[in-house]
């Protein structure tokens, strides 16, 4: 089953992280992708740009809108996405425990309701 690992943090402020925590959470991060890919269960992993480069979508009557930021102000943004495919719940939530971005953040634990994969919807 699939899972997403949803990275939710405070976001930093530019220069707020010192250049040698910036580097070591970059090691931690890269050893967790590693360590995900051995054990054959990474489907994707995606870090994102800050909230500020946002751009929002929407689609109300007909009218498509597009406003440069987030939709919503909040304390805590989506910094990435880890996308497991793994036998269960207890199996996502261990790999969660693993994240380097617990502990500094949230990590969202999501069950895929559907996939697309191989061009369709499973």
């Amino acid at each position: 089953m699939r899972y997403a690992l949803l990275l939710n943090n405070a976001e930093p402020a530019d220069g707020e992280i010192p250049e040698e925590a910036i580097a070591q959470m970059q090691q931690a991060f890269g050893a967790y992708g590693a360590a995900l890919q051995a054990a054959g269960v990474l489907v994707a992993a995606e870090v994102l740009t800050n909230t500020a480069a946002t751009t929002t979508v929407t689609l109300r009557n007909g009218t498509v809108q597009i406003q440069d930021g987030p939709f919503a102000d909040t304390k805590e943004a989506l910094g990435g996405v880890f996308v497991i495919d793994v036998p269960d719940l207890d199996a996502a939530l261990m790999w969660a425990e693993r994240c380097p971005g617990a502990q500094y953040g949230v990590i969202e634990v999501r069950a895929a309701a559907t996939s697309f994969v191989d061009g369709s919807w499973t």
